[in-house]
């Protein structure tokens, strides 16, 4: 409607001025306050200086000139501002049309994008943790938000399959197998300690009984890891299908050096001059992209470091054709991101072709305490677990409900609770209580037709509840522009609220008035619309029941 608005000034701008009207840069915004109208314009005072008059007589000249057939109401304050209340029949016909098709509901953008969206990419070397869910929320519902403005969207795992971590797994694992069958294998300082591996050794010892002792110990190692990698992921996948997130790639760094791409890359590299060496090792020269220092890619030792498959992976990625790259990390790697954009100068792409959102911690409170966890330790809370207490709808809704930049404390109680302080049993509510509306007509034997009558929506609860309904249009796309997923969540909980108060106030089945049925059914039903769409871009299911 913005768009239509100051298509409307133009063309009466354009009546009294003869000079170019872009040029003015004037604005059309939404007042902070609904009585001052939809939309506000500040064009009469640009147009001062340059038709030496009053802006106020500006404005008069403005209105004469204007066609008024969608608007409600035009009127003149603040000694030359221009207030714009949109017609009734233009709200009614936008309800309507999202009646007719959902996709109404967005405004697809104009120059999509091939977008990848890389996140979890959590090391195979243990299940899902609470930590993860959050990166896991953020990076789907941002996938579904990108796609919905009519981006193309990949989502992408990258499985850090490769590296002394693996070693470090294959020989947890061996050590408690070798506990279990009677073996001596030390277990690893640095190993990892939690239950699965115990569950992984076990499962060895029923395929294998002892035999894996008498293996060569490179052998027995090559086994544990393929076993236990293959178990991990297979858990991990589980985990986040329970979550309701599916990637479209997995994606496994080992490849890159199977393929010969890590190797290529620094050819790559080398050939346009981007790394040296010095003191027996290779460096990138990330000091001329902005980075603090340059950055070793392969050790004194002959050990290629991590940063240098993860440049050779962010190359396969614009190789494969993405316009834009998006990478949702742990807050604790914030240090490596400078590192990360230079790599991708260095590559020949624009250093803002890659996107890095860094996710703050997780913290769980239950019963009023914080739920300690030490991942090295083992001892730390699963995404398993949690989805199992409060269920992925509520978990997800909980993860997005603040900024990925603020760390966040995830009551377990409230999310668990059935009231209106739980702000998802709160939105829920509003898609289940629209349900129970049509489940009331039919117990009543009253006949109700959705989507006639609309004209009779002109109270100004009504009008604000369709008013907001249409802004979901501009919090999507601003959502989608700037990579922020709990604008839904905020949009969700208003939206909801209002439906509350309409419900509580307003008699929505009026038996001695059909009509007035009708219209407020259909509101209802336009308002169930697109808690139901917004609640899908976050991956939740809406319920017709609670």
């Amino acid at each position: 409607m913005k768009e239509v608005v100051r298509k409307k000034i133009s063309e009466a701008v354009g009546k009294i001025y003869d000079g170019a009207i872009d040029s003015l840069n004037y604005t059309v915004e939404i007042p902070k306050k609904s009585e001052n109208g939809d939309f506000a314009t500040n064009v009469a005072f640009l147009l001062a200086k340059e038709l030496r008059k009053a802006p106020a007589k500006i404005a008069e000249d403005i209105l004469r000139n204007l066609d008024e057939s969608f608007f409600h109401k035009v009127e003149i304050a603040g000694g030359g501002f221009i207030n714009f209340f949109i017609s009734y029949k233009q709200f009614h016909k936008f309800l309507l049309d999202i009646l007719e098709n959902e996709e109404n509901l967005t405004e697809k953008t104009k120059n999509p994008l091939k977008i990848q969206v890389e996140f979890v990419s959590a090391n195979p070397t243990g299940p899902l943790h609470v930590g993860h869910g959050r990166g896991a929320s953020y990076g789907d519902s941002l996938a579904r938000i990108l796609s919905a403005a009519g981006h193309e969207v990949c989502r992408e795992y990258y499985v850090n399959d490769a590296g002394n971590q693996m070693n470090n797994l294959a020989k947890s694992i061996y050590a408690r197998y070798s506990d279990l069958t009677g073996g001596d294998y030390p277990f690893p300082g640095d190993g990892y300690r939690g239950e699965y591996i115990i569950a992984i050794a076990e499962k060895l010892k029923s395929e294998f009984g002892d035999s894996l002792l008498s293996k060569d110990e490179d052998d027995a190692l090559s086994v544990c890891l393929d076993r236990g990698k293959s178990f991990i992921l297979n858990e991990i996948k589980d985990d986040l299908r329970d979550f309701n997130v599916e990637f479209d790639k997995w994606f496994s760094e080992q490849s890159l050096y199977d393929e010969g791409k890590v190797e290529d890359t620094l050819n790559f590299l080398n050939e346009n001059n981007k790394i040296y060496e010095a003191d027996s090792a290779l460096w990138f020269k990330s000091a001329e992209y902005n980075d603090d220092k340059d950055r070793v890619l392969r050790k004194s030792d002959g050990e290629l470091t991590y940063f240098a498959s993860d440049i050779a992976y962010h190359r396969d990625k614009f190789e494969r054709g993405f316009d834009k790259v998006i990478d949702v990390w742990g807050a604790d790697h914030h240090g490596y991101v400078d590192r990360m954009k230079a790599a991708v100068n260095a590559l020949g792409r624009d250093e803002n072709d890659l996107y890095v959102a860094l996710v703050q911690m997780v913290s769980l409170i239950k019963d009023g305490n914080k739920i300690s966890m030490s991942t090295r330790a083992g001892q730390f809370v699963t995404l398993k677990w949690l989805v199992d207490e409060v269920g992925a709808s509520a978990a997800r809704f909980f993860y997005l409900m603040r900024d990925i930049n603020s760390q966040f404390e995830f009551d377990i109680d409230l999310a668990k609770s059935k009231t209106s302080d739980n702000p998802v049993y709160y939105v829920q509510y509003g898609h289940a209580r629209v349900c129970s509306l049509f489940a009331k007509l039919k117990e009543k034997g009253i006949s109700a037709s959705v989507g006639e009558n609309v004209e009779r929506l002109e109270k100004k609860d009504e009008i604000e509840i369709i008013k907001k309904m249409y802004d979901f249009r501009n919090v999507l796309n601003q959502a989608a522009s700037n990579y922020q997923p709990h604008r839904i969540v905020y949009y969700l909980q208003e939206l909801a609220g209002l439906l509350h108060s309409y419900y509580y106030t307003t008699p929505i089945i009026v038996e001695d008035d059909k009509e007035l049925t009708n219209a407020r059914i259909t509101l209802c039903k336009g308002v169930a619309i697109v808690i139901r769409y917004a609640l899908n871009l976050l991956g939740i299911k809406a319920v017709e029941r609670m």
